[in-house]
């Protein structure tokens, strides 16, 4: 790891066209950008080597549903009406509109192919590390301390999180931009030394990229206080200001950077905003204790950076508390590295400048501002723990400068380091190969984690093991009885195997913990529906949109509930909204096609029952339900091949038989229409319209060979006896039997008894009708169809 200047040396000045022309010198800057790009491909092979096994990898059940496959913006793919919506609403909890679009352009190369976003993820990260690589480089002149660096960021086990997690796509996103606002700040204050003539673009560029960094990760926000100790190191603007107080050398460069502040001010209150809901109050996590578990998490990023073993996805604050045993010993190495960088700070400006970088880095995430219930995650350090790998490359690299062996020494360890790091990297990205890899990794790591046991119970359902995700969401809430997700799972598990009242209590629960979770109150609509319980469902409901206005499956529910309450218009407003917000929800497109066909508005019953097909070839009830509304606008060829396709899908369908029966009776297709209704009732012994359907066909077909009078009578009379009640159309039905069977005086008396019921009395074609039937029995003479 030999350096071309000394690690305190300011950024190398740029060649003299003079010197640039010398031979000797062109030769010596094509062989230095040779190896500049050899490493930069080094640096990319060895992010593939380690990363890229995820691009056969899946989702995993833990927020990529959200973020990815079940989120109505991303699944729409990259649209203008997508763009407006990230940009102007927060999106899975966060304002990260940059994010969003990335996300949704994967979707409209990739589909839902996880691979694909897996593998934008790890160009992402190269990019970031090749990046880092060039602008330390470019600000330090130093380049195998440079490279080294860029390495171990690149294949760090603490950066499998980031880059193996479709959902962090935010890390990998933010990272390119971040180093790109360093790098662009390095070349303004190169401009500012020698008041180049691009010293404004380099500023201006500046903070385009660091706003750019900010719409992908609010996070990012302490970066003005970073290039602010660049300023001291390595760019050496400090020494460089001359003998003047602290005071005046420090503010000319902080009013430098008052647009970044700014934007740093802005991505704050946003954050806070969207955030709102998440984060705890004093009473549930006192500032104390929180100040211990920054502490412990300082110190516990560092153990694994040294030593990155037992890694998980999640690690949950501990149920009994933080023992003073964890808290006191981190404070006190906190504490003692601090005063040891300030001490050292004059001979060695990247240890203050590196410790600084790591604990200012993380103080977004580090939970003195407490949300969730997450100590700390793998992934917070992605940007942070640079500062450390510089303070000690920088150190060792100086100590090696001391000795005559060392150098050989340190690049052998060097390598020795890359290569274990790669080896335990690649081992910690296999256990994301699934959702079951990854949570029984976890476990058996932290058995004690209910984060864990949640989500392994998410998996276990999605693969239909419903026995085995019951008992995993059980043993969680064994752990943290107030964990809302467990309830929430559990819950909506027990709903789905018709168990709603258990459910409901599970939905309190959920709801004591997170009243403003708005997918509790999304289930807890759906098991009082269940319940029956309408009025309240809806309330439910309207909670869960109100918190989630994007919430597709809740306006589609509430709709179903408005539905039920005759509140048409207000049910196509949600309906619609649904479709809206999920162009592709099949069961939306059903429901207003239902809600449509029950108002008469056929034609636009028919767009929508197209469309659920459309995107199910396979629904037998859009089928069927399409098939009824093309025989009511009198298409029964259309009608006719749509009932035979819902019988393709479900052919002991009593229902479709009966249907299809009529659409062919209505063709004038009598033997096969009988066909059809013999077979509803072997399907349905019950099916009293079908009793009376073939009734009135074997006792007024024009065709004689199908004639049964008979037959007619004893179907028309068991019609009766399972109904247990009259009807006009059953007595006429009874009457025109009993008339082709030539019992005229039944006949007679039976119409005559129909035409007595208020029901036909109010329906004046009926009563039409049935009075000039009754006039040929009168005349002893049957009723037969025309031909």
């Amino acid at each position: 790891m030999s350096e071309e200047t000394p690690t305190d040396m300011k950024p190398l000045k740029p060649a003299t066209p003079t010197e640039a022309a010398q031979p000797e010198g062109a030769s010596a800057q094509k062989s230095a950008t040779r190896l500049v790009a050899g490493i930069s491909v080094l640096l990319a092979l060895a992010v593939f080597a380690v990363f890229g096994q995820t691009v056969r990898y899946a989702f995993v059940t833990f927020d990529d549903d959200m973020y990815v496959y079940k989120n109505p913006v991303v699944v729409k793919g990259f649209t203008f009406q997508g763009l407006h919506q990230v940009f102007t609403h927060q999106v899975c909890d966060f304002y990260h509109p940059l994010t969003m679009m990335s996300l949704m352009l994967d979707d409209q190369i990739y589909g839902l192919n996880a691979g694909g976003y897996h593998l934008t993820n790890v160009l992402l990260h190269a990019a970031t590390a090749i990046l880092l690589f060039l602008v330390l480089r470019r600000m330090t002149g130093a380049l195998w301390s440079s490279a080294f660096v860029a390495a171990v960021f690149a294949i760090h086990p603490l950066r499998v999180e980031s880059v193996a997690w479709v959902t962090e796509r935010k890390d990998v996103l933010s990272g390119v931009f971040f180093v790109l606002t360093v790098g662009a700040y390095g070349r303004y204050v190169e401009q500012s030394k020698v008041r180049g003539p691009r010293r404004g673009v380099f500023y201006g560029l500046t903070v385009m990229l660091f706003a750019l960094g900010l719409l992908s990760k609010p996070t990012l926000v302490t970066v003005p206080f970073l290039l602010l100790l660049l300023d001291y190191w390595p760019l050496g603007r400090v020494q460089d200001a001359g003998p003047r107080s602290g005071f005046k050398i420090l503010l000319p460069l902080v009013i430098e950077k008052l647009p970044l502040f700014a934007l740093s001010a802005a991505a704050c209150v946003a954050t806070i905003f969207t955030q709102q809901r998440f984060l705890a109050s004093v009473n549930e996590l006192p500032l104390v204790p929180r100040i211990g578990y920054a502490a412990v998490s300082y110190f516990a990023y560092l153990g694994h950076m040294f030593y990155p073993a037992g890694l998980i996805i999640l690690y949950p604050y501990s149920q009994k508390g933080l023992p003073w045993l964890e808290v006191v010993p981190a404070l006190v190495l906190l504490a003692g590295v601090s005063v040891a960088v300030l001490l050292l700070c004059r001979q060695r400006p990247y240890l203050l400048v590196g410790w600084l970088w790591y604990l200012g880095m993380l103080v977004p995430m580090i939970g003195v501002v407490h949300a969730g219930s997450v100590a700390r995650a793998d992934r917070f350090t992605y940007l942070a723990q640079v500062g450390v790998y510089i303070m000690i490359t920088w150190a060792v690299e100086d100590w090696a400068a001391s000795g005559r062996h060392s150098r050989r020494i340190l690049s052998v360890g060097a390598i020795g380091v890359i290569v274990a790091l790669m080896i335990c990297a690649g081992k910690q990205t296999s256990y994301w190969r699934d959702s079951e890899l990854l949570w029984n990794h976890t476990l058996a790591s932290d058995p004690g984690n209910y984060f864990a046991y949640n989500n392994l119970g998410v998996a276990m359902m999605r693969s239909g093991r419903l026995t085995e995700a019951i008992e995993h969401y059980q043993i969680a809430l064994e752990i943290n009885t107030n964990y809302a997700e467990a309830h929430y799972n559990l819950g909506w598990l027990l709903d789905q195997q018709g168990r709603p009242d258990e459910a409901i209590v599970h939905y309190q629960k959920a709801l004591k913990s997170r009243p403003d979770y708005a997918e509790i109150h999304e289930g807890f609509g759906d098991a009082l529906a269940k319940m029956g319980q309408v009025d309240e469902a809806i309330a439910h409901y309207q909670k869960a949109v109100q918190l989630r206005p994007d919430y597709a499956e809740a306006h589609n529910n509430l709709a179903n509930m408005l539905v039920k309450k005759d509140q048409f218009a207000d049910a196509i407003v949600h309906f619609q909204k649904a479709i809206d917000l999920n162009p592709n929800y099949t069961e939306a497109h059903y429901n207003l096609g239902v809600l449509f066909g029950i108002q008469g508005r056929l034609d636009e019953a028919v767009e929508h029952y197209q469309k659920a097909i459309e995107l199910r070839p396979g629904y037998a009830d859009a089928h069927g339900n399409l098939a009824n509304v093309l025989a009511a606008q009198g298409k029964l060829n259309e009608a006719i091949r749509e009932y035979q396709r819902t019988l393709e899908l479900t052919p002991n369908s009593a229902q479709a038989h009966y249907r299809y029966g009529q659409a062919l009776q209505s063709q004038r297709n009598f033997g096969a229409a009988k066909r059809e209704y013999q077979k509803v009732l072997e399907l349905a012994p019950r099916h009293v319209q079908a009793y009376l359907s073939l009734a009135w066909l074997l006792a007024t077909c024009p065709d004689d060979s199908l004639r049964d009078g008979n037959r007619a009578v004893d179907l028309a009379q068991q019609a009766e006896q399972i109904s247990g009640g009259e009807s006009p159309q059953m007595l006429d039905t009874l009457g025109v039997a009993y008339a082709a069977a030539g019992r005229y005086d039944e006949a007679v008396e039976t119409a005559r008894r129909a035409l007595d019921l208020p029901a036909t009395r109010n329906n004046q074609p009926l009563a039409e009708a049935i009075q000039t039937r009754l006039k040929l029995y009168e005349a002893h003479l049957p009723y037969h169809e025309k031909p």
